[in-house]
């Protein structure tokens, strides 16, 4: 199907004076120079004199059909680098109020402690003299180096003083899964600072995706991935993050979210057998799941009957579950009205498009 920019806009049934919150708005650096004024000689000549080229993330294909919305790659850069572009095809047309921009730049990859840091201190600043700053309907999701907790949380308490960014984000395929003890500073740090932890469908983890091995074809390793959000949900339950941060809010960004029920469903029954192993669970995971993590709609893997997607939406329970996102640049959906499940009460309609946003993010 071809898809024309005029669809690719609020649909006319939405009320016109409806708050709209997106919570997945992906942008990049046009390159790996545009971030130089942010980084000090050492690292700029450690980059130049090593001939280190850019950081773009391996997710989608950039050459791949449909990955894309048209236009949305700038005459210099990938598509996302460009905020005019994005004013043109995206915050104007569908009237956003305020749109959560996640950047999407692969420094998870270094295997340089402190050239990690510098590069994700460069891109928070970037990111906010040259974005938030520009536009007041954008707030900021800031990238922690990942490879070093404790910088990650020294960089979660610097961004914290910026009243622009509303999260900190981490890719969803790591080293290691996130609930793991090492990186419980991170989370100390965004408690405190009243931020939530986002996860990204990015990640250049090393590891195999799945648990028998690397997959052959791109359309494998992109269902796949949604085994990787599993993993980082069991992981911040059983491994007692919530114990211990009670505070802490968890976002999950391009995961979609019809696998959810089956898994909370098996998470309940084999923690009733288990859950002397993590006495710190003192609820079924699901209750748990509920209360801290908040998911973006898209991708919206949805049938060609639409009872079948609410189904599932009553399933999760979802009141406070599901966040509206666009996912723009990347074009998840072919025209406007596909952009949230169809049939919804309106009350249900309007916590998705801002009300659950505006609670988790305190707008």
């Amino acid at each position: 199907m071809t898809v024309e920019l005029a669809d690719y806009r609020r649909p006319a049934d939405w009320p016109a004076e409806e708050f709209l919150v997106d919570a997945d708005v992906q942008i990049s650096p046009p390159s790996l120079t545009t971030l130089f004024p942010y980084l000090d000689d050492r690292w700029r000549d450690y980059i130049v004199e090593g001939g280190m080229g850019g950081l773009a993330s391996n997710l989608y294909p950039g050459s791949a059909p449909g990955v894309f919305l048209p236009g949305s790659a700038p005459a210099a850069g990938p598509p996302g680098s460009d905020l005019d572009l994005m004013r043109t095809q995206l915050l104007d047309p569908w009237r956003t109020s305020i749109a959560v921009l996640n950047c999407v730049y692969a420094v998870d990859q270094l295997h340089n402690d402190d050239l990690a840091d510098a590069l994700c201190r460069a891109v928070n600043q970037w990111q906010l003299e040259e974005w938030l700053l520009a536009d007041s309907r954008l707030r900021g999701s800031a990238m922690l180096p990942l490879q070093n907790p404790a910088l990650a949380a020294r960089e979660v308490k610097r961004i914290a003083r910026h009243d622009e960014f509303v999260q900190v984000i981490l890719p969803a395929r790591t080293r290691e899964p996130l609930g793991r003890r090492g990186f419980w500073p991170i989370y100390a740090a965004a408690q405190e600072a009243g931020l939530p932890v986002a996860i990204q469908a990015a990640g250049i983890s090393g590891n195999p995706l799945t648990p028998v091995g690397w997959p052959t074809y791109y359309v494998e390793d992109y269902v796949d991935l949604t085994q990787a959000f599993q993993a980082q949900v069991l992981s911040f339950v059983a491994e007692g993050v919530f114990a211990e941060f009670p505070d802490l809010r968890v976002v999950l960004i391009e995961s979609g979210f019809t696998w959810l029920p089956s898994l909370m469903w098996r998470f309940d029954k084999d923690w009733k057998g288990l859950r002397r192993e993590v006495p710190w669970v003192k609820r079924p995971p699901s209750e748990v799941i509920r209360q801290h993590f908040r998911i973006t709609v898209q991708p919206l893997d949805e049938p060609e009957e639409p009872r079948q997607l609410l189904e599932i939406v009553d399933q999760l329970e979802a009141e406070q579950l599901l966040l509206f996102a666009t996912d723009y640049p990347h074009l998840q959906f072919s025209a406007g009205e596909r952009s949230i499940p169809r049939g919804l009460t309106p009350e249900l309609r309007s916590k998705i498009l801002s009300g659950n946003a505006r609670q988790l993010y305190r707008f």
